[in-house]
């Protein structure tokens, strides 16, 4: 690979990995409102933050494709460490009163916030956990494969990992606060709901992995080395 497409492959994974943080933070920042998607056939009741999520999954799916499972790696434990920084910030901003006047008063901040402890250590338990199983998955489906059939790790891995995650953090957010019912009823519309954006994200998948191989003329199962 000659220089100038060493820097763009550079850029692109720091790009990605912005992506990825960015989506995942704005995950748990936002995560404390639910709200109801009508698609027509059905009407799924979800937490705003699962709207964000999905990105994660489809940058990680492409990280894996085009530059490994190390690298892929890096960029989820970096989002691990982010998440834990946010969480240090809301925890700092909670110990200084807000001044009279403040557009932001004590009791706003706190009932946005306050629950935020249990949604980010939810949303990282089941972070860490699915989204490290989705790498797994994926380089698995593509060593059976040998490389070929990406619709098949990418959703297979994808639509396994996303059960886990949305599964773990339903339990661990509501858990003792809500009833059977209305947990079982969180987990499917949350899972029902990523699995179809990640069916929908596909002929984004193969565009993006189709353009960046043959940029950087990756042949066969290859991923960029450098």
């Amino acid at each position: 690979m000659n220089k100038k497409k060493k820097k763009h492959a550079d850029a692109l994974y720091l790009l990605l990995a912005g992506l990825f943080i960015a989506s995942l933070v704005t995950c748990n920042l936002i995560a404390n409102k639910f709200v109801s998607v009508d698609l027509g056939f059905k009407t799924f009741i979800i937490s705003a933050g699962v709207l964000p999520y999905p990105i994660t999954f489809l940058i990680t799916d492409i990280l894996s494709e085009i530059y490994g499972r190390k690298k892929t790696s890096a960029v989820v434990y970096t989002g691990l460490g982010a998440s834990v920084f946010v969480l240090f910030i809301l925890f700092l901003g909670h110990q200084f009163h807000a001044i009279e006047g403040s557009p932001v008063n004590d009791s706003t901040y706190e009932a946005v916030f306050a629950n935020s402890w249990r949604i980010v250590a939810s949303s990282m338990i089941a972070y860490i956990a699915a989204q490290l199983i989705d790498v797994r998955v994926f380089h698995f489906w593509k060593k059976i494969t040998n490389g070929k059939h990406l619709w098949l790790r990418n959703n297979g891995s994808t639509i396994f990992s996303q059960l886990i995650d949305t599964t773990l953090v339903v339990f661990v957010l509501f858990m003792g606060i809500k009833s059977t019912e209305e947990i079982t009823g969180f987990i499917l519309d949350g899972w029902m709901f990523k699995a179809l954006i990640a069916l929908l994200d596909t002929p984004i998948f193969y565009l993006a992995v189709f353009i960046l191989r043959r940029y950087f003329g990756i042949k066969g199962t290859n991923e960029l080395s450098f």
